[in-house]
């Protein structure tokens, strides 16, 4: 469970920011369900996501998968202050697993790690597990490990990869928790490209068959004609292979697409899937639904998946192609404790200023559930802040003050510049 996430020099983030999970009303809980992110096009919104990303990928992949000689790979400085560019990157999350609560931060360049930190507070009291700067580590005098697995953990180590990413190759406990958040539990919402969309759906009812028929149903909810969800599925194709095969290249379209020609399950050698419209014997591939239709179904299998596990999934534009009532009720069942026993989480950007205002009874978020992202005019970098800032009142029509301009992070724009331009554009004057 994420209770913060801080960045520092990652794109349009010049300035450290921290985005706060922790209710700022209900003390008891121990984090939030849902954060929604607003702001103006180009303000920054992805790129608070994409930090988050960078961390987990560099826990996953730095020392499996960077060259010794790669430096960090990914790593992007703001670029519109030169004096930045030589300046470190900082991440740092707060987690409680197994209701333990962890504080884990790195701060890297483009060569290498200068930092890295782990803290579990076990009962509340702080516990250094280690400690890292340059090539020095000093180990928290607790561990339980021996003292040559330490020494193997320093002798192996390189320059470019962060000790969790070691560590838990070797399968050493105590980083176990942070990575397995990072690599297992932090889900990003991919493409809704027509191969990887049936990647997903053929996976997931593969790997989850116990959840297929909530997903079946969540379709069926949504009013988009569709009865079923199948899978027509070739005997001759090994889909575990093709699993292990491509499941790290989702985010590389390019990379997507040549493993499963790698493995023959390109053209019509895949499994197909294929949705039942209602009063229709002919089935329907997926590349002749809607683009909304198609959303919704590339968001239910990670959907279902942090409801009954747990865990954190990521959405960059949740509204995209999907009608208001949806989305309002796919984050209703983020808040709701019944939908959601396991305590998953949900961050998304958004630009659906009526999910400020739902016209339900209940609200759809609360009210510290909302931070908006705005980019200075001047100097280019983004800024991250909560909308308790403003310390809203119940009665307060967030949706009407939000497009007003009262929080900010909205477009400034120029109204008379839109017909002025293509009045212009026509000769006319």
């Amino acid at each position: 469970m994420l209770r913060s996430f801080r960045l520092e020099n990652h794109r349009s983030f010049r300035d450290e920011h921290e985005l706060l999970l922790m209710p700022a009303y209900a003390k008891e809980r121990e984090a939030l369900p849902v954060v929604a992110i607003y702001g103006a096009n180009a303000s920054g919104k992805s790129n608070l996501l994409d930090g988050l990303r960078f961390m987990a990928d560099a826990v996953k992949n730095s020392f499996a998968s960077w060259g010794p000689d790669a430096g960090v790979v990914g790593r992007r400085a703001f670029k519109l202050d030169a004096g930045k560019w030589g300046e470190p990157s900082t991440f740092v999350v707060e987690l409680i697993q197994d209701g333990v609560r962890y504080t884990y931060g790195i701060e890297v360049d483009d060569e290498r790690v200068l930092e890295e930190w782990l803290y579990s507070y076990p009962e509340k009291r702080k516990r250094v597990l280690f400690e890292r700067i340059g090539d020095e580590i000093k180990f928290g005098s607790t561990l339980e490990e021996s003292k040559s697995v330490l020494e193997v953990l320093e002798k192996t180590l390189r320059p470019n990869s962060l000790l969790v990413s070691l560590a838990a190759q070797l399968n050493v406990a105590w980083v176990l928790p942070v990575y397995r958040w990072c690599v297992n539990s932090l889900r990003f919402r991919e493409s809704t490209d027509g191969l990887v969309l049936e990647f997903e759906i053929a996976s997931f009812f593969q790997k989850r068959p116990e959840l297929s028929q909530e997903l079946v149903g969540l379709v069926r909810a949504a009013d988009v004609g569709i009865d079923d969800v199948v899978v027509v599925r070739d005997e001759g194709v090994e889909s575990s292979a093709v699993r292990d095969l491509v499941v790290d290249e989702i985010s590389d379209l390019g990379k997507f697409h040549r493993a499963l020609d790698i493995v023959g399950w390109g053209g019509r050698r895949r499994p197909r899937v294929q949705v039942v419209h209602h009063g229709c014997s002919e089935p329907f591939l997926l590349e002749e639904e809607s683009a909304g239709t198609r959303s919704w179904l590339s968001v239910l299998p990670s959907v279902l998946a942090v409801l009954r596990d747990g865990g954190c999934l990521i959405i960059d534009e949740i509204d995209a192609s999907l009608h208001p009532l949806l989305t309002m009720r796919l984050i209703s069942l983020f808040n709701d404790p019944h939908a959601n026993p396991a305590g998953g989480q949900l961050i998304f950007t958004t630009h659906d200023a009526t999910l400020l205002n739902a016209p339900f009874s209940e609200e759809v978020l609360a009210r510290d559930e909302v931070w908006f992202v705005e980019k200075e005019r001047e100097s280019g970098a983004s800024s991250l802040y909560p909308l308790t800032d403003f310390k809203p009142r119940t009665e307060d029509n967030l949706e009407r003050r939000y497009l007003a301009g009262r929080y900010g992070a909205v477009p400034e724009l120029f109204e008379d510049k839109f017909a002025e331009v293509v009045r212009g554009g026509r000769g006319e004057a």
